[in-house]
């Protein structure tokens, strides 16, 4: 039953392969889940001060900064609120400009002294001048004056623009002074006199002091270094936009501190995530390139820790960001909960560690989250431990939370401003995340166990129970052989503790091993009645080790029918692995009048594969030296040492043990183990008498 049985075992090269291309779409995966929100967020990839806001933004928790916005309009104010600097009044331009008008007055007063030329030509001449333009109406006004008030005209002009050119007078001032020039006109002179005293003054207004750059630049420059940087703090849930409003540089400003948009060019920002990616897939290819564990070689396993690990980080990256407490709340410790429950603690903590460098990447609280993810996580995997019982998840969720609350009050709390309302609810969030964690890690390795027929240590514990179908059917019909894997059982689960092997699947697995022999349990002399045994000498050696070796495919069928974790499947091909029906391929031998060439080796061979670990290989030699105890029937520790060192060396001989990573210090151990438990099942016992005749000996003695 069940000989066309055919397992199908992925090559070396092919399961390398698998390795690289599941790591290649992890890390993809990855990598498209970092820059997730920002892809589904369209509307904030493009938003920029000055549009229309498409939503409310509020601060996602306390947050202060310095504001180069708000400091640099700072700073340009105090900038424009300096005045140009100009140089002092230069005293030689008021002497030139007062010269200048005496040239004028002198030409003036020529002039008005020409006896020959008539009032027309004196009005002609004047307008005339090059030493100064005056107005028609000025011009026609002169020659009408007395001499004498001519002269106090002359006196007054002289008097009014040394008065002003005392003062300073910037290019931008002419004009205004020149305005100012009838107030300062001495009261003494009629209206035509002032407005001539005007006139002749105006035309000599001059700039006197001049504009200097590097002194105006440098009163600018300390107005700018005299304001301090401008702190902006917003409280955790402080509305920093309203939808609707047009957006400010200052919210702008805002909302990139808080990461809430990003902007246009982010090809900074993918480089970072791949890389971040790489780097992460780089230690994990690294660290199990080194490490030699069953799941590594099954496809089935592969996929499943990617499909778990990708569909984690999406969740965890849709989940988190842009929320204050959610991130807190988010059970991500499952994942190395589950990882450790269905392949092993070391493989946990590795993913774990991945997971929590990837997860908060990017996230302005990203410094407190990483330590908080990654410190729960790994004590969550350690306080879990083998996970042989239900309550070591809730323990683990339990540790989970508290170390949760621990990372908050060491990277949070201390430089974080949070309310009391605050921290009570992130407290409330770690608790939350430690139960969600465990809860979601139990209820997921059960139903995964069962669906992809993996292997827990629940699971384990389940099918190993007295009462599970498969043992309850293997005892009822080949007892002999089920007491047989109990033997062996307790001789491969003490090897396996002390080796540091996994004991509990060596254990149940070495209760499995010989299920296969309940299909046909009277062919296999252990199950047959004591003083009937048969050696089935009347048959074909061939056809009896055929039969023989059908126990092992028969095991396959029934754990298979029975949906026994795969794992144990490793433990019914490979207890006998390619070894050959020793006893039958001598019969057949003989019976070819000793000529080894006439008998197919190959029809002897049980179908292997050969111990591909040290569970299924301590399986081995615990089988065949539980099997040669009770055949040889060893009377003291030397024949036991001398047994065990025998099983083991023909393992090794025919190259059983090459691919299963045991040491000679492991086989050292191992045989001590099983020296030590077989002289306790095998030691010399008593003869006690005939019960009849007992009994007369105690009736036949006489009493004293």
């Amino acid at each position: 039953m069940g000989t066309n049985f055919t397992p199908y075992r992925p090559t070396p090269s092919r399961i390398r392969v698998l390795q690289v291309v599941l790591l290649f779409i992890v890390s993809a995966t990855s990598c498209a889940a970092l820059i997730l929100p920002d892809l589904l967020n369209p509307t904030t990839t493009t938003l920029q001060a000055g549009d229309v806001s498409p939503e409310d933004f509020q601060a996602p928790r306390a947050l202060q900064y310095e504001s180069k916005i708000r400091t640099e309009d700072a700073r340009a104010a105090a900038e424009k609120a300096i005045a140009p600097v100009y140089a002092a009044p230069n005293p030689a331009i008021a002497r030139q400009q007062i010269e200048l008008l005496r040239g004028a007055l002198q030409a003036i007063a020529a002039v008005r002294d020409d006896e020959t030329a008539t009032r027309s030509k004196k009005e002609t001449a004047l307008a005339a001048l090059t030493e100064i333009a005056l107005k028609p109406e000025i011009a026609a006004q002169i020659p009408l004056l007395s001499a004498s008030r001519w002269d106090a005209v002359q006196q007054e002009s002289l008097s009014v623009l040394e008065q002003v050119m005392r003062r300073s007078i910037r290019e931008e001032d002419t004009e205004t002074v020149q305005r100012s020039l009838p107030s300062l006109v001495s009261l003494a002179m009629n209206e035509r006199e002032a407005a001539i005293v005007t006139e002749l003054v105006a035309a000599f207004i001059a700039p006197n002091s001049i504009y200097n750059a590097e002194l105006t630049e440098a009163a600018r420059q300390s107005a700018r270094d005299a304001i301090a940087p401008i702190i902006v703090e917003y409280k955790a849930g402080q509305i920093i936009v309203l939808r609707g409003q047009i957006v400010t540089t200052a919210q702008f400003e805002a909302l990139e501190q808080f990461r809430l948009i990003r902007a246009k060019n982010a090809w900074q920002g993918y480089a970072g995530a791949g890389a971040l990616t790489l780097g992460v897939a780089m230690f994990i290819y690294l660290y199990f390139s080194r490490r030699r564990m069953p799941f590594l070689r099954d496809a089935r396993s592969l996929i499943v820790i990617a499909f778990i690990f990708s569909a984690f980080i999406i969740a965890a990256r849709l989940s988190v960001p842009g929320r204050t407490v959610v991130p807190y709340a988010f059970p991500l410790p499952a994942l190395g909960l589950l990882i450790a429950t269905l392949f092993h603690m070391e493989a946990g903590i590795v993913f774990s560690v991945a997971i929590a460098i990837l997860a908060p990447y990017g996230l302005p609280n990203m410094l407190d989250l990483l330590p908080y993810y990654l410190i729960s996580s790994l004590i969550g995997v350690l306080a879990l431990g083998a996970a042989r019982r239900v309550w070591t998840f809730f323990r683990a969720g339990l540790a989970i939370a508290i170390t949760g609350i621990v990372a908050l009050i060491a990277f949070r709390f201390p430089f974080t401003l949070t309310d009391v309302t605050g921290l009570l609810e992130l407290a409330g969030a770690a608790i939350f995340s430690g139960l969600a964690s465990s809860s979601i890690a139990l209820l997921s390795q059960y139903f995964l166990a069962q669906m992809l027929g993996l292997t827990t240590a629940l699971q384990l514990i389940e099918i190993s129970r007295p009462d599970s179908p498969l043992l309850q059917f293997f005892l009822r019909h080949a007892p002999g052989s089920y007491q047989h894997s109990l033997q062996v059982a307790n001789l491969a689960e003490q090897a396996a503790e002390l080796i540091g092997a996994d004991a509990l699947l060596t254990r149940v697995g070495a209760m499995f091993h010989d299920v296969g022999k309940a299909m046909n349990p009277m062919f296999f002399i252990e199950n047959q009645p004591q003083g009937q045994i048969n050696t089935h000498e009347d048959k074909d050696p061939a056809e009896t080790a055929e039969t023989i070796i059908a126990h092992v495919l028969d095991g396959i069928t029934l754990a298979r029918q029975h949906r026994l974790p795969r794992r144990i499947d490793d433990f019914i091909l490979e207890h006998h692995g390619t070894m050959i029906t020793r006893y039958q391929y001598n019969q057949a031998v003989e019976a070819a009048g000793g000529d080894a060439s006439k008998v197919d080796l190959e029809r002897f061979r049980y179908p292997g594969p050969r111990p591909r670990s040290r569970e299924t290989a301590l399986l081995m030699l615990a089988d065949g030296t539980e099997a040669r105890a009770r055949a040889e029937h060893p009377q003291d520790e030397a024949s036991l040492t001398k047994l065990v060192l025998s099983t083991i060396e023909f393992a090794q001989k025919h190259g059983q043990l090459d691919n299963t990573q045991l040491t000679l210090h492991d086989l050292s151990i191992v045989t001590e183990a099983f020296v030590n438990i077989l002289r306790g099942t095998h030691h010399p016992r008593i003869s006690y008498p005939d019960e009849k005749a007992a009994i007369v000996s105690v009736l036949t003695t006489p009493r004293k």
